[in-house]
């Protein structure tokens, strides 16, 4: 951590100049305040609702390309883009689905979204504006109509009756988990007396990982995008690599993660391991970068919770630094990966009812990027877009604007009609009271100081009550340190920081955000902080 001390000093102080200042003070375009590591704020997109640039109904590269000022122009004076320096494409390749999670070709990209030279050009422009790329990785299954399956499916049906399998004569038998024996989760092989398992669904086969031939097969992949300049992985599904055993699906995943980090050492890889943090922490001694923190996601994680006022702020902290302490005993160099909703989730607008529904959904988007690790968003949750039930409904088209408007998608198909609560990003973007705006400034305060992704956290126990918390994040071996204060009430507190001295020499407000417009007041020792807000502080 020390290689960051200068660098962050530097960034700190330029970052909450322009976060103090007009757009026009900030001046011209300037060196890029990002820090080159895997802390990030990362935007999902699920290609196909993303944005349309030909007409067709259905989004694509050149649509993301055409939308990556959006995400971030690369220009630190502006204040125009969400200011996310990552995304994380849902998979792209080729696929008979609508959400592409059955893949035929690993290396290439499905019509429907492009070509492999349209990819190329969205990382040369996601590069060009700092935001590094990375890809899902899907090497739990593939499809039933992937050539590796139907090969072994064609073998076995032309096996002569009495003769066993030769993985020398069909290699891709032993790609697969056949049996002869019938099992939960195993679907019969029509015109032989062989089961697969497909645990997911009977088009996805699943893959048997326990094979190192498989494995290579992976690295062969990861190596094809990492040459395209891809910037990592998202591996989908790790806890099913081997059903109902963590300790050989995290074999199996450090075999991949170990490929790769051979490959190119500086790839990010963050998992998909859908279960709580007692489980979900052994993964990371795979040598894994990062996993996704469920116990803070969805409509009752901490974070839902805490908007809501159903989790005290203090515990929303504690269960962080507990999360901390149990995350390094697998590894000292995890990157948390939080979030707040994704594609399998209901869309997090609709947690929310009564009169502060609103206050409670910029809260929760706040809440998510004051944590610690790679911060992830889920693409239109910063206009509150709202969608549950069917998995169609949860990747509803992003509202850039009407129904027919330049870029809008139709959807997948069988989506339900889905009213949008808080209207489309031509709604929002000139209302500054709008959630678009609010997530704005919340990603600019995460970008502005290095020590909300990479510090650790520390409680002000003094200053807590049932509605705030107050705690201090820094950085070991630097002397890049915050102070936060969290009000998750539906009234103004006071806090008198001379309780605590822990708190002693922060005595200038840095940044504050709440969700109706007001501003933290910072008098003397007296921290006012209005409904709904947090502050940051700095000595």
């Amino acid at each position: 951590m020390k290689k960051y001390s200068k660098r962050l000093k530097y960034i700190s102080l330029v970052s909450t100049l322009c976060l103090m200042a007009s757009t026009s003070a900030c001046g011209n375009k300037k060196e890029s305040t990002t820090i080159d590591d895997n802390y990030r704020t990362t935007y999902e997109i699920f290609v196909y609702s993303f944005c349309d640039s030909d007409g067709d109904g259905i989004g694509d590269l050149k649509g993301v390309i055409n939308k990556l000022d959006y995400i971030n122009d690369g220009d630190d004076s502006t204040a125009e883009d969400l200011g996310c320096n990552q995304i994380w494409l849902m998979p792209v390749c080729p696929s008979p689905t609508y959400h592409k999670y059955d893949v035929t070709d690993y290396c290439d990209i499905d019509p429907e979204y492009g070509t492999i030279n349209d990819y190329k050009q969205l990382i040369e422009e996601s590069h060009k504006r700092g935001i590094r790329v990375i890809n899902d990785m899907v090497m739990n299954h593939t499809s039933s109509q992937h050539p590796w399956f139907k090969e072994a499916c064609d073998y076995l049906k032309n096996l002569p009756e009495g003769a066993e399998p030769d993985s020398a004569e069909c290699p891709y038998f032993d790609y697969y988990n056949f049996s002869k024996e019938s099992a939960t989760g195993f679907e019969k092989l029509a015109g032989t007396d062989w089961y697969y398992e497909c645990r997911f669904w009977s088009e996805m086969p699943d893959l048997n990982l326990d094979n190192e031939k498989v494995i290579n097969e992976f690295s062969d992949i990861a190596k094809f995008w990492l040459d395209l300049g891809c910037d990592g992985f998202r591996m989908d599904a790790v806890t099913s690599f081997t059903t109902d055993d963590t300790d050989a699906s995290t074999a199996e995943l450090k075999k991949f993660v170990s490929a790769v980090k051979t490959l190119n050492p500086d790839a990010y890889i963050v998992g998909e391991a859908w279960t709580n943090s007692s489980t979900y922490s052994k993964y990371y001694a795979s040598g894994i970068d990062s996993l996704f923190d469920f116990d803070f996601s969805g409509s009752e994680g901490a974070i839902a919770k805490c908007a809501k006022s159903k989790l005290k702020p203090i515990k929303y902290v504690q269960q962080q630094i507990d999360e901390d302490k149990l995350f390094s005993s697998y590894s000292e160099d995890y990157v948390n990966a939080p979030f707040y909703t994704n594609h399998d989730m209901a869309r997090s607008a609709g947690y929310y009812i009564g009169k502060n529904a609103t206050d409670s959904t910029k809260l929760a988007g706040a809440l998510n990027l004051l944590m610690s690790g790679n911060a992830f968003i889920y693409y239109g949750e910063e206009l509150g877009m709202k969608g549950s039930g069917k998995d169609e409904n949860k990747r509803a088209p992003m509202q850039w604007g009407e129904s027919g408007s330049e870029g809008m998608t139709k959807g997948p198909s069988g989506m339900d009609k889905i009213e949008m609560t808080y209207g489309t990003l031509e709604d929002q973007k000139n209302d500054e009271s709008s959630i678009y705006n609010y997530y704005k400034k919340a990603i600019r305060i995460r970008n502005a100081y290095p020590a909300i992704a990479r510090g650790k956290c520390a409680i002000l126990d003094q200053l807590c009550g049932d509605r705030c918390a107050v705690w201090t994040k820094e950085i070991s071996d630097t002397d890049s340190v915050i102070l936060i204060a969290l009000n998750n009430g539906k009234e103004p507190i006071q806090i008198d920081l001379a309780k605590s001295d822990d708190a002693d020499g922060f005595k200038t407000l840095g940044a504050s955000l709440s969700t109706g417009g007001e501003d933290a007041v910072l008098d003397g020792n007296t921290l006012t902080l209005p409904a709904f807000s947090f502050a940051v502080l700095t000595k």
